[in-house]
């Protein structure tokens, strides 16, 4: 005799482990070798060290904390989209722009700040230039005020610097992934 109704599985060859929820199936990354995390973490660093000497030499604050996500991005995870030199330095110049109009139209304020990150996002998806430091930029510029004309010079010229020494930092140490993943 057969029935519609679904079998019960039989209780003495249940096991007591549960199926995980698939959101909590995936793993970490594999922590990196030692050596390769000391060339990454050295590399960011002495590219936040070079640009707060150029702040020094220039006196004007070169290093913001966007910068320091921007160089953790490069030299830790350098085939990401976000880490590449298209995300980097238009995503920057993206979210200055955006944090610049903000200014403009509603005033130095936390509110405005947030509107400015959240358009950052979406511009810079938009522009398929995904960064997610560029949206700090655009906080940044709303709430300190920065004058344009010396910021994003230095903004500019910031970026370029992060993706030349992850450039050149992929190439010094053999079995590094080759930064960029692809310029454009």
């Amino acid at each position: 005799m057969t029935t519609d109704a679904p079998s019960r599985p039989d209780p003495a060859h249940a096991t007591l482990e549960r199926p995980r929820p698939p959101r909590f199936s995936g793993r970490a990354p594999a922590r990196p070798a030692p050596v390769a995390a000391f060339h990454s973490v050295s590399a960011a660093t002495a590219v936040l060290l070079a640009l707060v000497a150029i702040g020094a030499v220039l006196h004007e604050p070169v290093l913001i904390p966007p910068l320091a996500a921007s160089a953790a991005l490069v030299h830790a995870a350098p085939t990401l989209p976000l880490a590449q030199p298209r995300s980097v330095v238009v995503g920057h110049l993206l979210g200055a722009a955006v944090g610049y109009a903000a200014l403009a139209a509603a005033g130095s304020s936390a509110w405005a700040a947030a509107v400015a990150a959240g358009l950052t996002l979406a511009l810079t998806t938009l522009a398929r230039t995904p960064h997610a430091a560029a949206c700090a930029t655009a906080v940044v510029i709303v709430l300190q005020t920065p004058e344009a004309v010396r910021f994003v010079p230095l903004l500019f010229g910031s970026t370029v610097l992060l993706v030349l020494t992850g450039y050149a930092g992929s190439r010094i140490r053999r079995g590094s992934p080759r930064y960029p993943a692809y310029w454009w």
